[in-house]
């Protein structure tokens, strides 16, 4: 429906356009014009020789900073696991007990079962006790920086002990 509408919208404006025709279309591909921008801009600075920002390294590393790229990493990481296994689920030509019980017939022991539990449950549990931590900044709660660093330390214990029950179950 948004694709219809936006088609209508420009050709209704490029009506307006009789020397162009009743659909515009730029000459060069956005892609092409956007490259050839990037690379005047890099070699104007190397030409003056400017420094490139430190960015990452002039920054002390927080807290929060390492919460935020956490929350990002394990929300990437369960996603794309998930994805991951839906597909195994649908391409693999055996049933799930199969698979189950192969795990079974290898000769782990119960640490590595343990370990293996902790692993899966800890990105779970910190990706949803920082989304509600988020989800109370999303009410404008929780933004003084005391109350950041207190929210993050609760959030970091809460994943550690949950995770731990999981994994101990």
């Amino acid at each position: 429906m948004a694709l219809l509408l936006r088609t209508v919208a420009r050709q209704g404006l490029c009506l307006s356009r009789s020397q162009f025709g009743v659909l515009y279309r730029p000459a060069v591909p956005m892609g092409t014009a956007a490259k050839k921008e990037i690379n005047k801009f890099w070699a104007k600075n190397t030409q003056l020789n400017r420094p490139v920002s430190p960015h990452i390294s002039i920054y002390k590393w927080s807290v929060p900073m390492m919460m935020s790229i956490s929350h990002r990493g394990t929300g990437v990481a369960l996603s794309s696991g998930i994805s991951v296994f839906a597909l195994a689920a649908l391409v693999l030509p055996e049933s799930y007990p199969y698979y189950l019980d192969l795990i079974h017939s290898m000769t782990f022991g119960p640490q590595f079962f343990a370990f293996s539990k902790f692993a899966l449950a800890f990105p779970v549990a910190y990706h949803s006790f920082n989304g509600i931590r988020h989800l109370a900044w999303d009410l404008g709660k929780g933004f003084k920086i005391p109350e950041v660093y207190r929210s993050g330390y609760i959030v970091i214990a809460l994943t550690v002990l949950t995770s731990i029950g999981l994994a101990a179950m």
